[in-house]
């Protein structure tokens, strides 16, 4: 892969600081989130973006800091909205329900969720309220939040009862009744459990439309969505700083959404079929990247680095568990445990030392695996891992202070 972008990129950055050294050199290196946070926001200011930071035409804004540490960056207003409305828009399978004039309703983190509600405090000048009303929560006319917990296990039966209200209300503005539910898997997952114990499943209005689109999807996640809803589900896949860059298509395979962009596949470790994604885009005018390590891993249909054989976005690099036989990702051990029974709900696989890990899992009924699943995958992640490995079920596993969950901890982390 060159390493020297087009001509069109180049007339993009050339008056970007951060890039001078690169022009010079005639060669652009990976780049890295710290070298775009280093000397911020002068390492990117030139004429033009000043003048549009002045007159609204960009803003500073943070990342959500649900996958990295928060990071400061520079984009048009609702830049990854637009970047999301764009790709419903257009999707050959759900086009219809952004076309019928569905709104939107979120179910995410409640990182998220805050956000939207600082922003819309911001925009009338006061601070936000420490449970914000479904008012607050609305992002534009057609998007709003629902979450306003940290972990979705704990929602109570209040809590349930407040969200499908909520859906409710927002389905209907639409003639018929419908609405898009864009969602965390792991999160719809828990709302489905709750609503189905407590008996208010016949309160859960079916979306006629799924995005699942801010982490990483068990298989068994997508199947249990699957099982409940009769409904087109895809998967989205993006950033904050980059927009969506890949959909799914309601087979479950992918397709490139890279206008103003274009990828690259870097092996994360010689002889590693495993890839890191490496992006270049110009889709956000203020800050163009370039060769910039999404930190992202993905697999191809062969193996190969090829972007247009993308079959699964596997996880974090930075999370890649070290064995002997190479690097695993978040998705092989998902794609092991869903392979062995499909009714593994959560997983986190936790490390003692450099020999010995224990699989620590919950179902969707509640109740273990029966004894040959735990056989095949205590020898399954022994195989995987070069580890020894103990299966431990559990009635409950943390979110993490991201509202996201980690597949993978060790004896140091709580």
């Amino acid at each position: 892969m060159k390493s020297w972008p087009t001509a069109d990129v180049i007339e993009h950055v050339r008056d970007i600081p951060l890039y001078q050294e690169s022009l010079a050199n005639g060669h652009f290196p990976l780049l890295d989130k710290p070298e775009i946070a280093r000397g911020f926001p002068d390492n990117w200011m030139t004429p033009r973006l000043s003048a549009a930071l002045e007159s609204g035409e960009a803003e500073f804004v943070l990342s959500t800091g649900t996958n990295h540490a928060r990071m400061q960056i520079i984009r048009p207003p609702y830049f990854l909205l637009r970047s999301y409305y764009a790709l419903w828009r257009g999707h050959p399978d759900i086009a219809g329900t952004w076309a019928s004039g569905c709104r939107r309703v979120s179910l995410t983190t409640v990182l998220a969720t805050e956000h939207v509600a600082r922003v819309n405090a911001a925009r009338r000048g006061v601070e936000p309220d420490p449970v914000p009303t479904l008012d607050d929560r609305w992002l534009d006319e057609r998007t709003c939040y629902l979450n306003l917990r940290l972990d979705p296990a704990l929602w109570d039966r209040e809590d349930v009862t407040r969200m499908l209200g909520e859906i409710d209300r927002a389905r209907h503005g639409h003639p018929k009744g419908q609405y898009h539910l864009d969602c965390s898997g792991y999160h719809l997952a828990h709302l489905i459990r709750k609503a189905a114990a407590w008996g208010l499943w016949d309160a859960f209005p079916a979306p006629a439309s799924i995005i699942h689109a801010y982490e990483y999807t068990p298989v068994n996640v997508r199947r249990f969505l699957h099982r409940h809803f009769d409904c087109p589900v895809i998967d989205l896949f993006g950033s904050t700083e980059l927009g969506y860059l890949y959909y799914s298509d309601r087979e479950g395979d992918y397709r490139p959404h890279l206008d103003g962009m274009s990828v690259e596949l870097l092996p994360v470790a010689p002889g590693s079929t495993i890839h890191q994604l490496i992006v270049t885009s110009i889709r956000n005018p203020y800050m163009p990247l370039v060769r910039y390590r999404s930190g992202d891993c993905v697999r191809t249909e062969d193996g190969s680095p090829d972007p247009g054989a993308i079959t699964q976005f596997c996880g974090r690099v930075k999370e890649l568990l070290s064995t002997p036989h190479g690097p695993v990702a978040q998705g092989d051990l998902d794609r092991l445990i869903g392979d062995a029974s499909d009714r593994v709900f959560l997983h986190q696989l936790r490390l003692h030392g450099g020999t010995e890990a224990t699989l620590r899992y919950t179902t969707f009924d509640g109740e273990p695996v029966d004894a040959a699943q735990a056989v095949t995958l205590r020898q399954g992640i022994d195989e995987l891992t070069g580890r020894r490995c103990r299966i431990e079920h559990r009635t409950h596993i943390p979110v993490g202070r991201s509202g996201k969950y980690a597949w993978l901890a060790d004896d140091d982390t709580s």
